[in-house]
């Protein structure tokens, strides 16, 4: 911020946003926004508190746990506060929060205890005699509501404490016995009353069932499984609640049971009947934590319930209660998130991107934020319909989104944050590059379709069908991307030749289009700049090497709209020459898998273009021919099957893991349907892996992959 009044009014603004949401969320059951959202909101709160301590006031949402609790159930006043967490998005925010923890109690030795951290709904169970007497909501922190009825359907939460013959029954609860005399001691003399604190959450296939029955009756799908659960569990019929199929794991044990450690505490309730967090780890040093961390984030997407971190607590109780609370939060602990898919930040500018179809991109130039372990600095705004359809303005707060292989984009604005002197934008009427006119295509009584869908629909994202082009075919900017896209990974893959040596060459007038690149000699780039006389012959050569390509690759590299890799592939095995694409009828190319008719005329439309004809014939004249592929088998292990690949894998390349599927005789498709038979599940998946849970369609892990590969 530039000045202190800026700030005042930043801070204003943010208090009012964050209070209307959790009080949406908390007390009318409604969510506008993602939990991430709300956390980057939360989080810039309080550095900006932080930053100017003279606005703090015990009425910021940085000083409160949640709103008051609604009034159809009864109200249950909890004897111990329920408390909030604060959050730490990095290794250096976590190192902060352990030197604010040093300075309380710099000289002890202590230890920590690290658990997984559940996105569920927390409750708090109360015992009398080993009998579940009591349950209740967090509310406020103070005053919570009386759901125990509800509680009860929950399977997980036991009715009754175990008794000393079922604690020994068990093989893990008698180990912990006989190693951990406290423990024993504790589970011996159960206090008459006592409290354990933890999360109900819904499972991902749980909620994938849960959704195919909103389905069935014509409901909308549930948006995701911590609204479900803090839905069911805040229902007044139980039996609602039942069928939503709960389950539970507790983390906190209130009650002084004779317990000096955290771990401890985890490990009586283990024995009294609870199930725990099944990922948690004592940890001797912050090292230890952030190792634990890494650990849990490697096994989050395999994992049969969502979690959205790692707690961390100082796990010696004594040093805990000594550290006390500040606002909202016990100083001895804090929630060591996992990056953010989404955050919120402020667009500065709108520029506009020349593509190498000519179509004219808005881009959003943002406040710089870290997002999903990268920082954003620009995200997409896809097109002029979309940028009218958000509402955004220059100046805006909006919500950022990063997953899986989506590029950056903006998918809301917080209008409520808006300054007084945001700025609209309207698109150019010539083009930034050449100047020439924009005009605006594909106009008709189609209605445009959403950009995720446009993403979608051709796998290299460029079958936009309505939007503001280049009118220069010969546009630097659309030559320039044409030349990217054909020499890049997933085309041609020519090895040593990216953007910055394509740059180098169209500037020293060497080439006018990818065709160009097939007639350099050796020493027509030895003088540039970049090159040398070896590396001018190796880039020589690796040109030399890709003449004769695989159809599929060739056909990607042309950059027909909506034709992306997958669609490529299916035209090259259907057709298996470039001579039978180019004469198929509309109605032949519409019946190749995943090909309708906008497809097949996008195709269609290429080939009869005379400037692309002009093309294709100066790549034959340099000796560049598409090669027919071998085509595997259809008898393989996968004979049948269709596959989606989402997020990262750690054994192979995306481009590796689809050649294994298809040598098995698998297909490999780039959207999820009910057609869809396994969707597998990298790191960092994006929106993919979201629509597999809701039309509760199979993901396997990369483990699970390998040995379906088997």
């Amino acid at each position: 911020m530039n000045t202190k009044q800026q700030a005042g009014e930043r801070i204003r603004k943010l208090r009012s946003e964050i209070n209307r949401h959790r009080y949406l969320y908390h007390v009318l059951d409604q969510q506008e926004i993602s939990d991430a959202a709300l956390d980057a909101l939360k989080h810039e709160l309080a550095l900006l508190e932080e930053q100017f301590p003279e606005f703090l006031t015990p009425d910021s949402p940085s000083q409160r746990v949640a709103g008051k609790p609604l009034a159809k159930f009864r109200k249950v006043a909890h004897r111990v506060r329920m408390t909030s967490l604060a959050d730490a998005f990095s290794a250096d925010e976590l190192r902060a929060w352990e030197a604010r923890v040093r300075k309380i109690i710099p000289r002890e030795h202590f230890s920590y205890f690290a658990e997984a951290k559940g996105d569920g709904f927390a409750v708090s169970l109360t015992y009398r005699k080993g009998i579940f007497a009591v349950g209740a909501t967090r509310g406020d922190g103070m005053v919570g509501e009386d759901v125990t009825e509800n509680l009860k359907t929950i399977e997980a939460i036991p009715l009754a404490l175990a008794a000393p013959d079922e604690m020994r029954r068990e093989a893990l609860s008698r180990k912990i016995l006989d190693a951990f005399p406290r423990v024993r001691k504790a589970v011996e003399r159960i206090p008459r009353e006592i409290e354990v604190r933890g999360e109900v959450y819904m499972t991902k296939q749980a909620f994938a069932r849960a959704n195919r029955e909103q389905e069935r009756k014509g409901l909308p799908a549930f948006a995701n499984p911590r609204n479900i659960a803090a839905g069911s569990v805040r229902q007044l019929d139980p039996a609602i609640t039942r069928a939503r199929m709960l389950s539970f794991f507790a983390w906190d044990l209130v009650t002084d049971c004779g317990q000096e450690t955290h771990e401890e505490e985890h490990l009586i309730m283990h024995v009294l009947g609870f199930p725990t967090v099944p990922l948690a780890e004592r940890c001797d040093s912050l090292n230890g934590v952030v190792a634990f961390y890494e650990a849990v984030g490697k096994k989050r997407e395999s994992l049969p319930f969502l979690i959205d971190g790692v707690v961390v607590q100082v796990n010696e109780g004594r040093f805990f209660e000594r550290l006390g609370i500040v606002g909202k939060a016990p100083r001895g602990a804090v929630a060591f998130k996992f990056p953010a898919k989404e955050a919120t930040t402020v667009i500065e500018d709108i520029i506009v991107q020349v593509g190498r179809t000519g179509i004219l991109t808005p881009v959003a130039v943002l406040r710089p934020v870290p997002i999903g372990g990268v920082l954003v600095s620009r995200a997409t705004l896809h097109n002029q319909d979309e940028i009218e359809r958000l509402g955004v303005k220059i100046g805006d707060t909006v919500i950022v989104e990063r997953a899986g292989d989506v590029i950056p984009a903006v998918t809301g604005v917080l209008r409520r944050l808006r300054p007084r002197n945001a700025r609209a934008f309207r698109m150019p009427a010539k083009c930034p590059i050449c100047a020439s006119p924009v005009v605006r295509r594909g106009e008709g009584n189609e209605a445009p379709r959403r950009p995720s869908t446009l993403l979608r629909a051709g796998g290299s994202g460029q079958g936009v069908s309505v939007g503001y082009y280049c009118s220069n075919v010969h546009c630097a900017a659309i030559q320039r991307r044409s030349i990217y896209h054909f020499v890049s990974k997933h085309a041609l893959d020519i090895e040593g030749l990216g953007p910055k040596n394509v740059d180098a060459l169209l500037e020293n007038g060497l080439i006018r289009d990818a065709a160009d690149l097939f007639a350099l000699q050796r020493d027509n780039i030895a003088e540039l700049q970049r090159f040398g006389e070896k590396s001018a012959e190796n880039l020589i050569a690796a040109i030399a090497a890709k003449k004769d390509i695989p159809l599929a690759r060739f056909l990607y590299a042309l950059g027909i709209p909506q034709v992306g890799e997958e669609t490529a592939m299916d035209l090259a095995r259907r057709f298996g020459s470039l001579e039978s694409i180019r004469a198929a009828s509309l109605e032949e190319l519409s019946q190749v898998r995943d090909i309708g008719s906008v497809v097949a005329q996008s195709i269609r439309a290429w080939f009869g273009a005379e400037r692309n004809q002009k093309f294709l014939a100066r790549l034959a004249r340099v000796g560049v021919r598409a090669v027919r592929e071998r085509v595997p088998r259809r008898a393989g292990t996968l004979a049948g099957k269709t596959f989606v690949l989402t997020g990262g894998l750690e054994s192979m390349t995306r481009g590796e893991a689809k050649a294994r599927i298809r040598e098995r005789g698998g297909e490999i498709s780039e959207s999820v349907s009910r057609k869809t038979d396994y969707v597998i599940v990298g790191s960092d998946p994006g929106s993919k892996f979201d629509r597999a849970q809701k039309l509760g369609v199979a993901t396997v892990d990369e483990k699970e992959f390998l040995k379906l590969l088997k």
